[in-house]
C-alpha cells in the first residue's frame, strides 16, 4: 500500500468522516415520506410530532394512511386540540397501542391551551408535554427544530450496534448506543448550537430501514461499510444483541356478542389501562387458567337471554406482554330490551365508525359471521 493510499484509508476510517459520509448518502437517497419536509424546506413540528407518535411500535407502511386521515381532518395541532377524544380514538382505531391516541389528544390540548398552538422548540420543553418521552422529544427537537441531539429508534440501534459491534444486549446497552449514536451528528456551525442534526437522525433511520435491515443487510451499498466493525467480523446480522424474551402466560376469557335486531350491545373500557377508552362488546375478565364456566358466569345481566350460544373455536390475539384467547358467546334479544348500566346499543351498520380495537373487530366478525 502506498503512503498516499494509506493516508486516504486512515481519513476514511476516522470517526470524524462518518457524519459527512452519512449526510452525503442521505442527500442522494433520502426517502420521500408524507411527514418529511422536502430537502431545503423547514419541517412542520406538528407533522413531525404526529408521525413520531404514530410510528411508535408501528411500521411506516401501516402509519401512512392514518397520517393522511389525521392531517386531512385536523391539519394542525390547534385543530386536533379542539377535537373530542372520542373522535380521535375512532380515527385511531386499528393502529394499536391506544394509550398513544389518548396521549396524542392530551398533548394537542396542552399545546393549544398552554403554548398558544405552538410546540416548544427544546427537548426540555417538549418532554414537559403529555406523551412525549426522551426519544420523541429528541426526535422532534432534531428534525423539527434542528437542535443538536440524536434520537435513537430501532433502526438507529441496529446501525450503531453493528457499526461499533456493541456486545452488551438490549436494553442494558442503550446508554452506550446513545453515546455512540451522538458521534454521528454532523458538525455544528460556529457559534450556533444547531446543525444538520435532523438530517443526521433521518439519515440513520433511512439507512436502517433500507440498507442496514434486520436480515440480509445490503452492506455493499452502505456509506459506512468500510468502517463497520460488525461487517469486518462477518457477524453483522447478529446485532443488536438482545436478552431472551419473557413470554407472558396465556390468558383466557369470554366475549358476549348481543344483538337487538340490527343493533349490537357495546360499552367503553375504562380510560386508564389496556385499550383504555376504546369500545368493546361486554366480556369477562382476562385471566390465566380461567375456565369457560367461570368466564360465562360474568355475562352481562340481560333477562331477555334464555341461553348463550357458544361459537365454535376461539378468537386469539397477542398483546405485548401476553397472548389471549376469547370464547365468543352470542344472543339475540327482543326489540325493547334495555342496555345494562354502562352499556349502549349501536347500529351494526355504523360499526366501522366506532373506536373498536382490532381484537374487538375480530370478536364481532366471529360472533356475527361477518
Amino acid at each position: 500500500m502506498t503512503s498516499s493510499t494509506a493516508a486516504k484509508t486512515r481519513r476514511r476510517e476516522a470517526p470524524a468522516d462518518r457524519p459527512a459520509l452519512l449526510l452525503a448518502w442521505y442527500d442522494r437517497h433520502r426517502r420521500r415520506l408524507p411527514w418529511r419536509a422536502a430537502a431545503g424546506e423547514p419541517a412542520d413540528p406538528y407533522r413531525v410530532w404526529l408521525s413520531e407518535i404514530m410510528l411508535q411500535q408501528t411500521t411506516v407502511k401501516a402509519v401512512g394512511p392514518y397520517f393522511e386521515k389525521f392531517t386531512s381532518r385536523w391539519p394542525d395541532v390547534s385543530a386536533l386540540g379542539r377535537a373530542s377524544l372520542d373522535d380521535v380514538l375512532r380515527m385511531w382505531a386499528g393502529l394499536g397501542y391506544y394509550s398513544r391516541a389518548r396521549n396524542l389528544h392530551a398533548c394537542a390540548v396542552a399545546v393549544l391551551n398552554d403554548h398558544g398552538g405552538i410546540f416548544p422548540d427544546t427537548e426540555d420543553g417538549l418532554r414537559a408535554l403529555p406523551g412525549i418521552g426522551p426519544y420523541t422529544a429528541a426526535a422532534i427537537a432534531a428534525i423539527a427544530f434542528d437542535r443538536r441531539t440524536m434520537p435513537v429508534d430501532g433502526n438507529i440501534e441496529r446501525v450503531v450496534t453493528r457499526l461499533y459491534a456493541i456486545e452488551e444486549p438490549l436494553p442494558q446497552s442503550k446508554p452506550r448506543i446513545q453515546q455512540m449514536a451522538a458521534t454521528l451528528l454532523g458538525p455544528s456551525r460556529a457559534g450556533d448550537e444547531k446543525s444538520r442534526a435532523g438530517d443526521s437522525a433521518q439519515a440513520l433511520m433511512d439507512l436502517g430501514a433500507t440498507i442496514c435491515t434486520p436480515k440480509k443487510p445490503a452492506c455493499s451499498l452502505c456509506p459506512l461499510n468500510e468502517d463497520c466493525a460488525g461487517r469486518a467480523r462477518g457477524d453483522q446480522e447478529t446485532f443488536p444483541r438482545k436478552a431472551p424474551k419473557k413470554n407472558g402466560m396465556l390468558r383466557r376469557g369470554a366475549a358476549f356478542v348481543v344483538t337487538r335486531g340490527n343493533e349490537l350491545l357495546v360499552r367503553s373500557r375504562p380510560e386508564k389501562g389496556l385499550l383504555g377508552g376504546m369500545t368493546e362488546v361486554p366480556g369477562s375478565e382476562w385471566r390465566a387458567g380461567q375456565q369457560d364456566k367461570a368466564a360465562l358466569a360474568q355475562a352481562p345481566e340481560l333477562k331477555a337471554v334464555a341461553r348463550w350460544h357458544r361459537k365454535a373455536g376461539v378468537v386469539s390475539h397477542v398483546f405485548t406482554h401476553f397472548p389471549l384467547e376469547l370464547v365468543v358467546y352470542t344472543a339475540n334479544v327482543a326489540a325493547r330490551t334495555r342496555a345494562p348500566d354502562g352499556m349502549r346499543w349501536v347500529a351494526v351498520a355504523t360499526l366501522a365508525g366506532e373506536a373498536f380495537p382490532n381484537l374487538m373487530r375480530k370478536v364481532i366478525a366471529h360472533g356475527l359471521d361477518l
